[in-house]
């Protein structure tokens, strides 16, 4: 009888052990498991990159779901607003789809890259042409081929002006472009029109026979057609290859001298984990 109590006491134990500790156990299947809510309220303000925008409002609507005690805003406002808005506190997270030049850096700031986005030169979907050179595109962008029929065979016998777009001064992505064609503002063609994000050039060269312009791959819908650059197309494969190679980084800036909130640095610590990057891969190039 004695020998049955102390079993019975034993198991008993071990039962209200498990009981206790099992709050740190993955869940069955060896699956994590479900985030906890972050006990109070928080806001995180991110600002910045039009580009980069579409994925965060993904992030957005993905981590809200995880943590409803956590709001996150989110402006585009063009690459240079979220460089300077994250170094003067008025983002807590900026966005930015170019890399930081070394002045920039030496504001106390701190970059993350999340996700690697491809460029897409696009036109109008009945255009016939499917292929330029980088070279082309430069004499394009700088004023050098100003009509269609100047591409010689890759123009597939289109003829007429090209109606050129760019985006506005202080864009991410025409930073990046630029510096990946090698010109610069100065040498940006005279009769460029330009439009300031992302939906304005894509709906211009939708709406436009003779246009061109370039958007952030993820942002190609069926509006549009995404031209390969010599020769290769924009794809996932041939952006890991190298083969497309107007490419850049999506980027999230925070401050360095002041120490990110714990709901900042959850979350940007998030960004960079399985669940975000799997969305990534939707659409643009995964770091992780």
């Amino acid at each position: 009888m004695k020998k049955l109590f102390i079993v019975s006491l034993v198991l008993f134990l071990i039962a209200g052990f498990a009981f206790a500790g099992g709050g740190g156990q993955q869940a069955s299947g060896g699956q994590q498991a479900a985030p906890q809510a972050t006990a109070q309220p928080s806001t995180i303000s991110v600002g910045g990159s039009t580009s980069v925008t579409p994925l965060m409002e993904l992030f957005q609507e993905e981590y809200a779901k995880l943590h409803p005690n956590v709001t996150i805003t989110v402006s585009g406002t063009g690459s240079g607003d979220g460089i300077t808005g994250s170094a003067s506190g008025m983002y807590d997270i900026g966005m930015s789809s170019r890399e930081l030049r070394p002045a920039e850096l030496g504001t106390g700031i701190e970059p993350t890259v999340i996700a690697i986005d491809g460029i897409a030169l696009i036109i109008n979907n009945s255009s016939p042409i499917r292929n330029l050179s980088i070279q082309q595109i430069r004499d394009i962008y700088t004023g050098a081929i100003t009509r269609w029929e100047q591409l010689g065979a890759a123009a597939n016998g289109k003829t007429g002006g090209i109606a050129l777009i760019s985006r506005e001064p202080g864009s991410g992505t025409r930073g990046a472009f630029q510096e990946i064609l090698n010109f610069t503002d100065a040498n940006l063609a005279a009769n460029a029109v330009i439009l300031d994000g992302t939906g304005a050039i894509r709906s211009a060269v939708a709406g436009n026979p003779d246009a061109i312009g370039y958007i952030s791959a993820g942002s190609v819908n069926d509006s549009v057609r995404a031209l390969s650059v010599d020769g290769a197309a924009l794809t996932e494969a041939n952006l890991r290859n190298g083969s497309y190679t107007i490419a850049r980084p999506f980027i999230l800036i925070i401050r360095r001298a002041v120490a990110p909130t714990p709901a900042t640095r959850a979350f940007l610590d998030w960004t960079l984990g399985p669940q975000a990057q799997a969305i990534v891969g939707t659409s643009w190039l995964s770091v992780n």
